[in-house]
């Protein structure tokens, strides 16, 4: 019994659960009250991204461009958080009309060649800034 108790007490502490190192990463030029991204452990949460310019204004011509912008935006955004797209392990996909789902898919595709990051994909009926779609990742720090 004395051999078991060191033994069960070396198990807990093994076991025991350790509260995870959080990390809120503010862009200080953010058009709003949230973090750019939220850093934990070694998983990096993005907030969701629109296809805007440096001026904050949605770029001109639909689905398409938004969708290149915002991909631009977000590999930014890994950039500064020393990760890059092949970091992606998910995103999701808001869009303000579900039937624009092809010619998103058509500009995503380009950003992810390599291995694809689970995605999903929703309809909404009103985004930001009355933008056709918006886009938010997760990535792993390896």
């Amino acid at each position: 019994m004395r051999r078991l108790i060191p033994l069960v007490l070396t198990l807990a502490t093994a076991c025991a659960i350790t509260k995870p190192n959080v990390e809120f990463r503010p862009r200080p030029d953010s058009p709003g009250p949230f973090s750019e991204a939220v850093r934990v452990d070694n998983i990096l949460f993005l907030s969701g991204v629109l296809g805007t310019d440096s001026t904050g204004r949605l770029v001109r011509g639909g689905i398409g461009p938004e969708t290149r912008q915002a991909l631009e935006n977000i590999k930014a955004a890994l950039a500064r958080n020393e990760l890059t797209m092949d970091d992606v392990v998910k995103c999701t996909a808001m869009l303000a009309d579900i039937s624009e789902w092809a010619a998103m898919n058509a500009v995503y595709r380009t950003y992810f060649p390599g291995p694809k990051p689970a995605r999903s994909a929703f309809g909404t009926n009103g985004l930001v800034l009355g933008a056709r779609m918006e886009l938010e990742c997760i990535a792993a720090y390896r």
